[in-house]
Order: structure tokens, then sequence, then C-alpha cells
């Protein structure tokens, strides 16, 4: 391996998710044709043994190497996909095998960095490796994490979290986002960019954005929070304090809070304010609305309150967001 070459190991195991594991490749194999330079990276689907691995598409996958094997070369990058079942109900739980759990604490300890793609942050989580730190992972199992691993900090909102030399994406296609911030970190923006190109990701998403619409958020097992939840949705332009809501549901202001931390793992006041973020986001990308128009039909009161809002929970402005996500001609 040249100088210039990174070594890139991803972790195979029964079961895993395909496009965890295939989807990153694409885009590291994409850097040595973009750049001018002799530079890149190699890329090493590690298993237990060289035999297949079944992923959970049912696609069977050649190990290039064993964990044996890798664990002689030094890692630049220790990239580790998930996995779920699902029970009859749809609902999903993230896997994390012990015996891949070790290999990947081994592993990591000769990494420069490690990073986790989906439910991969269930497996990092488990190998002590995101302890004290701020991590993400799909939102469908989110909660899990938190539950399971309450020393680390689960942000299930943005598209990918680093914490140092520990960086963790979200769910399913985010895994290309977390890829190309990982390029950018190696090589610059603008080689990302050109590689985001070849890809027909014309926009990079920045960490920042949420990987979720607020409607899809998953719902509450109480009726009175679903309501609650439709009642916000359909009265954005209005006022929605916590009193307001409390006197709709016909409840305490301290029962309504408690059930929204319960039901749904946040305050009224920011399910309101995500609420709102949700749907300023809509119309920046797809009208021309004015500013002052969007905060008006959001609720939002002032641009100040935009603005303070959209730093806060997507880390950037309302006027940077529609300038990269803009879906309808300039």
């Amino acid at each position: 391996m040249t100088a210039v070459e990174r070594l890139i190991v991803i972790v195979l195991f029964e079961g895993v998710d395909l496009l965890d594991v295939t989807g990153p490749p694409e885009v590291f194999s994409l850097v040595r044709r973009e750049t001018d330079e002799a530079t890149g990276y190699r890329v090493v689907l590690a298993a237990e043994t060289p035999e297949p691995v079944t992923t959970s598409a049912g696609v069977r996958v050649l190990p290039d190497a064993t964990f044996e094997e890798v664990a002689t070369e030094r890692i630049d990058t220790l990239l580790v996909p998930g996995s779920v079942e699902a029970d009859g109900r749809r609902r999903v739980r993230a896997l994390a095998d012990p015996a891949v759990v070790g290999r990947v604490k081994a592993l990591a300890g000769r990494s420069r960095r490690v990073a986790s793609v989906c439910v991969g942050a269930h497996l990092l989580a488990a190998a002590g490796l995101l302890d004290g730190k701020r991590a993400t992972t799909h939102w469908s199992t989110a909660r899990q994490l938190a539950a399971e691993h309450p020393d680390v900090d689960v942000d299930p909102d943005p598209i990918f979290i680093r914490d140092g030399d520990v960086w963790t994406g979200a769910g399913i296609s985010s895994c290309l986002d977390l890829s190309l911030a990982l390029v950018a970190d190696d090589l610059g923006e603008d080689v990302a960019l050109r590689v985001a190109r070849q890809l027909v990701m014309y926009l990079k998403r920045p960490s920042g954005q949420s990987q979720f619409s607020v409607p899809l958020e998953p719902v509450s097992t109480t009726r009175r929070i679903e309501d609650l939840r439709h009642h916000i949705l359909r009265h954005l332009d209005e006022r929605l304090t916590v009193a307001d809501l409390a006197g709709y549901a016909h409840v305490s202001e301290r029962h309504l809070t408690r059930l929204f931390k319960t039901e749904l793992g946040m305050t009224p006041s920011a399910y309101v304010e995500s609420a709102r973020v949700e749907r300023a986001r809509q119309q920046l990308e797809s009208t021309d609305d004015t500013l002052e128009r969007i905060v008006s039909a959001c609720g939002f009161g002032t641009t100040d309150t935009l603005v303070r809002a959209f730093r806060r929970r997507l880390d950037t402005t309302p006027t940077e967001y529609r300038l990269r996500f803009r879906t309808v001609p300039g």
C-alpha cells in the first residue's frame, strides 16, 4: 500500500444490511478518478471466514480477507454496518452479535478512525466505543440504543455525527453522505463534491440535516398525544404554547409535558419547533415564498426566531438551506 492509499476495512457478518456494505465503496472508488494525484482508498471486505456472507437482502457477498488477516495491517478507517430483525408488527430491533462486537473492538484499536453505518452504531456501542460520545443511528432504533447504552448521547436527528475519531451515520442511504464526509475530511470539500456529482448526488447534505420528517416520526401509542400531534401540524401558523396545548387536551401542563417526554422523547415546545422547522424546510425546498411569508405560515413570529431554530436543529440558516436543497427553478 502506497503512502497516500488509505485502507478501508468494512466488517461483514451474516444478515448485514446490503446497502451499508456496497454504498461506501462506490464513493471511495471514485476518488482516484476525480483526483490528479496518485491518491485514493483500498477497500477490503473482512469477515470471520473466507466463505460468502449472506446479507439481509439475500445477496451473498464474498469477503476479501478474514478478520485475522486485516488485523496485521494498519487500518485507516474501520467501517461498521449493522443488521436488524423485525417482528410480525414490522417493528425492528438492532442486533449486536457478541462475536462481531469482539472483532470490532479489536480492529478499532488498530484503526485511525471508526465509523458506523445505520444500526452499526449498536455494534460500536456494545464495544464501548461510543461511551461518553454523541452518536446517531437509524431513527427506528434510536430509543433502543439510548436504553441499552445510557452512557451514549444518542441524537436520532442528524444524517451523521463526528465525535473525535468516531463517526456514526444514520439510516440506509445516508451511508453515502457519511462516506462523502470522510472523503471531505481526508481530501477536502472540492474532491468530495466532484465525487458527489459523479454519483448524481449534486447536493452534499450537511451533517446537521434531519434524517427524517416530523410527520414520519414513530407514532405515539397514546390517542391523546396522536390527536395533539395532528392538531399541531394543522395549526402551525397559530399560537401553540404549552398552556394552549394543555387546554386543548384538557390536561395540566405538567401532565402534558410528562406525556410528550414519555411518548415522543421531547417536550411539547420542542415538538412544536421541530414541526415548524420541518414545514419551513418543505417551503424552502419547493416554493419561492419569502422568509417573511414562511415565518408567518409556520408560526415562527419573527425571522430571527426562524433563523435560530434552523441553526439549533440543522446547523445552517434558511438561506443556506434553500441554496442547497431548492427543487424549484430559481
